[in-house]
């Protein structure tokens, strides 16, 4: 079922009223991301794994249909616990590639399953994989670069877009919005 969208000169008007990024399309999916969870700050690792393995596996797709499969990922990958994804084997892979509901890409699932390995190094390393990503500075040009670098270089299936997209919806960047959506002076529901 569509979210009606009414045009008022060149922005679309969701039904709502609010002026939103067109990549919404009025869809209400999309925009309960959009408005909800894009560019909001992640407390756990947890969620890290999670929005880190949504960018990886939109590399691409729409992010409708990742955002659709998402609960079946969220299924596949234990609630994307980093202990549990770390412990999957190649067994587990191979039931992956088969389960249905998911988005069934053999380098895609082992790059979630290495990236939880990961980021279970930098926890060893700094209490958790949240508090090493909080304690990452982005005020300078040089830091971004830096931590751009190092997510390239550490995680896998990460190259510099995904990990840009992957820092604006974790908002430790700030989240690209479209002139004149709502949430781009910082307006949330």
């Amino acid at each position: 079922m569509a979210f009606p969208v009414r045009a008022v000169g060149r922005r679309p008007v969701d039904a709502d009223g609010r002026r939103r990024c067109r990549w919404t399309a009025g869809d209400p999916l999309l925009i309960d991301y959009h408005d909800r969870e894009w560019g909001r700050p992640i407390g756990d690792d947890a969620g890290h794994l999670e929005r880190m393995t949504l960018e990886v596996f939109q590399c691409g797709l729409s992010w409708r249909i990742v955002l659709v499969k998402r609960p079946a990922l969220r299924d596949a990958f234990r609630d994307f616990d980093p202990p549990a994804v770390a412990r999957l084997t190649a067994a587990d892979v191979g039931c992956l590639l088969r389960h249905p509901g998911i988005i069934r890409n053999r380098r895609k699932i082992e790059a979630t399953i290495e990236n939880a390995r990961r980021m279970l190094t930098l926890a060893a390393e700094h209490g958790s994989y949240a508090r090493w990503f909080a304690a990452q500075a982005t005020t300078t040009a040089r830091q971004r670069a830096a931590l751009f670098d190092q997510l390239c270089r550490t995680f896998r299936f990460m190259g510099p877009e995904t990990a840009r997209c992957y820092l604006m919806g974790c908002g430790k960047i700030r989240p690209a919005h479209d002139r004149g959506c709502f949430a781009a002076s910082g307006g949330r529901r």
